[in-house]
């Protein structure tokens, strides 16, 4: 069993920054990729980002290329979302999952354990 617990969420106006934070515990030694994703009120949950167990291998999307950065310290056993110059269209609620593997890293499929998520509001 695996926990997953987001932090760092908040209220920020835009071109402001944040950095989420995603501690995992229980059985972390199975701890491998790393996604975050978001959602907000009506929409679908999309992906934002993935960083491999390594770290040596990270994926975006197009919506946060550029300004947004994954990050993970595998000794603290969390991974972070570095999110900078944000816009009101990156207010959703956030949320860190494991990968249980499969190529579509971009897919809510493709990951088993989720946190709680973090609610993320950029005021324009």
């Amino acid at each position: 069993q695996v926990q997953l617990v987001e932090s760092g969420g908040g209220l920020v106006q835009a071109g402001g920054s944040l950095r989420l934070s995603c501690a995992a515990s229980g059985r972390t030694v199975s701890i491998g990729a790393v996604g975050w994703f978001r959602q907000a009120p009506g929409k679908e949950r999309e992906f934002v980002a993935r960083i491999t167990w390594s770290g040596s291998n990270t994926y975006y999307a197009d919506s946060v290329k550029g300004r947004f950065a994954i990050s993970r310290d595998n000794a603290k056993n969390t991974v972070y979302l570095q999110m900078n110059s944000l816009k009101p269209e990156d207010t959703a609620a956030y949320y860190c999952a494991r990968s249980a593997g499969g190529a579509a890293y971009y897919s809510t499929l493709n990951y088993d354990y989720w946190g709680q998520g973090t609610q993320v509001t950029v005021s324009s």
